[in-house]
């Protein structure tokens, strides 16, 4: 499968990619208004970052309690139930009068839920497309992602300032009930893809076995740490320029549309897996210039190029699939989405703090720089394909079925050979 004609043919994944844009609109929209809510009533760039980006952080205990729920739960009831808890909670956040302690203890409360939201969804897109299908599904939605984002940031900005910051946060809510109405008639009914019942034991057996392998940890770092230095750049965009703030989001998420394209689609496969520490390189050396505090216009060439570089994401996700159980694929993409998600949380906060003692333009420099200096750190085994030694391939093989030379050995829990997907492979905060 190489065309996006081909692609959307695919039954469920037109209605699966409507609701994952839907969602991402809403987001946009409302992580705008609250940032500028709290930036405009404390005057708080800590603050105003972790408000944008707080969320994050809940990801780190959802990664740890409730992850094993991604492949225990029907995908199309558990998309719909996540649309439908950040509606509610996105209409809450608009409430009058809210203090600030309520505001972040709901936000707090709906990273609890996302972090399940990512493995069900890219699970379910790991079931609905075929094997040589799923880079190029991967990069679709991302492109949808992109094309939101510059949408939902620009509309955002015009909402806040016809509607209000709290009028914009009920459109946001009126646009996850869109998702989850989309999710909910457009998805046909699926059994979970693992047996069992969720619970924070099954979640940890499944993370202990997918961090215990030297390569899928690599790969696991690279996804988080380098992305989460910059989504924290990205938190100080409101206090380096709040009038000019939508403009440098709707440019990055312009730069991060053009890399999905251009490696997504017209990358020939076996250039993709050579390129994963170069792209994470270019998504951060751009924001070097902000050192020099530099007009908006040079910040908004920087971001753009930068973020071309997101698309390190598609090869790296490839990379964890192929070195994946196909029976762990969506608990594995979620520990991604989570990891990645607590990263960019606990770098907004970073940043936020660097910036209330230094200045936005520093901060943002700071975080960059340590962001090169960790791709570099991992640089090796992330280019070339996903090889394995003898030792490496037998211990998948129990991963996959279980040590059959050993009667003791213990069955793998909560996973049988027959509830596991087909074998197919898998960003900012998608």
């Amino acid at each position: 499968m190489r065309t996006y004609r081909e692609l959307l043919r695919t039954p469920e994944f037109t209605p699966l990619f409507l609701t994952v844009s839907a969602q991402v609109a809403a987001a946009t929209v409302s992580g705008l208004a609250l940032g500028v809510l709290v930036y405009a009533a404390t005057g708080s760039p800590l603050l105003a970052a972790l408000s944008m980006f707080g969320p994050s952080l809940a990801q780190a205990i959802g990664a740890a309690a409730l992850l094993s729920a991604a492949d225990r739960l029907p995908p199309r009831a558990a998309m719909t139930g996540v649309a439908l808890a950040f509606c509610l909670g996105t209409a809450a956040l608009a409430v009058p009068g809210l203090p600030l302690p309520g505001i972040f203890a709901i936000i707090l409360g709906l990273g609890l839920v996302g972090s399940v939201g990512g493995g069900v969804r890219y699970g379910l897109l790991n079931e609905i497309v075929p094997a040589d299908g799923y880079l190029l599904g991967r990069s679709l939605v991302n492109m949808s992602v992109g094309i939101m984002q510059v949408c939902g940031f620009a509309a955002g900005g015009v909402l806040v300032s016809v509607l209000s910051p709290r009028g914009t946060l009920l459109a946001g809510a009126a646009l996850y009930l869109v998702a989850a109405g989309t999710a909910r008639f457009g998805l046909s009914a699926r059994a979970p893809r693992a047996v069992g019942r969720p619970s924070v034991a099954a979640t940890w057996r499944s993370n202990v076995r997918l961090w215990s392998s030297a390569p899928r940890r690599r790969v696991y770092l690279a996804l988080w740490v380098p992305n989460g230095l910059i989504v924290g750049c990205e938190s100080l965009f409101v206090p380096f320029a709040p009038e000019q703030a939508g403009t440098l989001f709707a440019f990055a998420a312009s730069g991060m549309l053009a890399g999905d394209v251009l490696v997504g689609r017209f990358v020939p496969a076996r250039w993709q897996a050579r390129l994963g520490a170069a792209l994470l390189l270019l998504l951060a050396a751009p924001y070097l210039v902000f050192a020099v505090d530099p007009p908006v216009p040079l910040a908004v060439a920087a971001v753009t190029v930068a973020s071309i570089g997101y698309a390190a994401s598609l090869v790296l996700q490839q990379r964890l699939m192929d070195l994946t159980p196909a029976e762990m694929s969506g608990h594995a993409l979620g520990l991604h989405s989570s990891g990645m998600i607590t990263m960019q949380g606990v770098a907004a906060a970073l940043a936020g703090t660097l910036a209330q003692y230094t200045s936005p333009g520093t901060a943002i420099a700071v975080m960059a720089a340590a962001s090169v200096t960790v791709t570099l750190a991992l640089a090796r085994g992330l280019s070339g394909p996903a090889r394995t030694g003898p030792s490496q391939r037998a211990r998948a093989d129990i991963e996959r079925h279980g040590d059959a030379g050993n009667p003791a050995a213990p069955p793998q829990a909560g996973h049988l050979a027959g509830n596991a997907p087909p074998a197919t492979g898998n960003r900012r905060t998608t």
